[in-house]
């Protein structure tokens, strides 16, 4: 994976990005030395959420199917979470 200093990204703007991304997905930025950020183009980024999106519609499909959910109104679900 490409790693971007922060200080070069403030010397050579989004071309240090451009530049790692030409052959990568994504991009670390470091900041004094240490990870802080990710860089991704936004279709790869798209291609994740959804994929985290549909993990989590899978998990619920599955607690329904194992019976590990409770059918409710809203109110009496607000109550149940902020008694």
């Amino acid at each position: 994976m490409n790693v971007v200093r922060a200080n070069d990204l403030k010397l050579r703007g989004v071309s240090s990005l451009e530049e790692g991304l030409e052959n990568e997905r994504e991009v670390m930025i470091t900041v004094r030395g240490k990870v802080q950020y990710v860089v991704m183009r936004v279709e790869q980024y798209h291609h994740l959420r959804e994929t985290e999106l549909e993990a989590a519609l899978l998990e619920a499909r599955n607690d329904l199917m194992l019976g590990n959910s409770t059918t409710e109104s809203a109110e009496a679900h607000v109550e149940r979470v902020f008694p």
